[in-house]
């Protein structure tokens, strides 16, 4: 049975009167009245008399009528929330980020929340390479990470962040890049680790190899935080991206690289065919509000 006819039954039942419910549904009386017949001719029995008081109910309809008007409740609900769906107001939303984006995708995240608190959102720590291959999985969905992203992914470049060399309190590198490469040559460096930070890792060497520099790692950590501990207890120098700033202990000083092969741009990744309204609504927002002032859109 159709939804129309339970509403008409709620809507005359409200107002006990045919003229006012039809106002109150923007149709016209009869169209009202035959919606009413129809329900009476599904049920087999009436469920309005007319009397001097308007409609009233027969005992068949105040029976029906908490039943219909729970049925039309949930349907408006119903309606709503596929509204709110398909706005982007509801939903979930799984997202990435990497150190360079440290402080950028967080702060997204924290105003998006708060203008849409109905969606939930997940934010994970990870690498560029793992955030990548999280969104052509489809168990990401949207990623701040290193650029260029692969084809089919599109991006928009946020920022842009810089190696610079961390030493511990008396180790002072050089200003001058030529000068900054024979002193890297004569201290330890300590690198992260490859598998943990390929993007990192690639910048790092590509430095490295424009500069003429000979330097290599004489030891790995495993996360950028034990690399700056290493630095800060002594054990040696770091190549870290700038952004490292946020997270770095006490007592050591990190130091731009001033290079081209020292920088890279960051920012946020998805997946083209994948965009879901809550997804659109994350973008636009990101979009809107990029902390570059002239961010750069690619595809792939």
């Amino acid at each position: 049975m159709e939804l129309r006819l339970y509403r008409a039954l709620v809507a005359v039942a409200d107002v006990s009167s045919f003229s006012r419910a039809a106002e109150t549904l923007s149709i016209t009386q009869p169209a009202l009245t035959k919606q009413i017949q129809q329900l009476e001719t599904f049920i087999g029995a009436p469920v309005f008399v007319r009397g001097r008081s308007g409609a009233e109910l027969t005992a068949l309809g105040e029976l029906l009528l908490p039943s219909a008007r729970e049925l039309v409740e949930r349907a408006d609900q119903l309606e709503a929330q596929g509204r709110r769906i398909a706005a982007g107001d509801v939903g979930q939303l799984r997202i990435g980020f990497g150190l360079s984006t440290l402080t950028i995708a967080p702060r997204a995240v924290a105003r998006f929340r708060r203008d849409h608190p109905d969606v939930r959102v997940v934010l994970d720590d990870m690498s560029s390479a793992v955030q990548v291959e999280r969104i052509e999985r489809c168990l990401l969905d949207v990623g701040f990470m290193r650029l260029p992203a692969p084809a089919p992914l599109d991006s928009v470049s946020l920022e842009t962040d810089t190696l610079a060399v961390a030493s511990p309190a008396g180790w002072d590198p050089p200003e001058d890049a030529a000068g900054l490469v024979p002193w890297l040559d004569a201290h330890p460096v300590i690198a992260l680790a490859e598998d943990r930070g390929p993007g990192l890792s690639a910048q790092v060497r590509r430095y490295f190899a424009e500069s003429g520099s000979s330097a290599a790692p004489a030891q790995y950590a495993r996360d950028i935080q034990t690399v700056l501990a290493l630095v800060a207890a002594g054990a040696g120098v770091g190549v870290v991206p700038y952004s490292a700033r946020r997270i770095a202990p006490q007592g050591i000083t990190l130091r731009p690289i001033r290079a081209a092969a020292s920088r890279w741009h960051v920012g946020v990744v998805w997946h083209p065919g994948r965009v879901t309204p809550v997804i659109r609504k994350f973008l636009e927002g990101v979009t809107t509000n990029a902390l570059d002032d002239s961010p750069r859109r690619s595809t792939g």
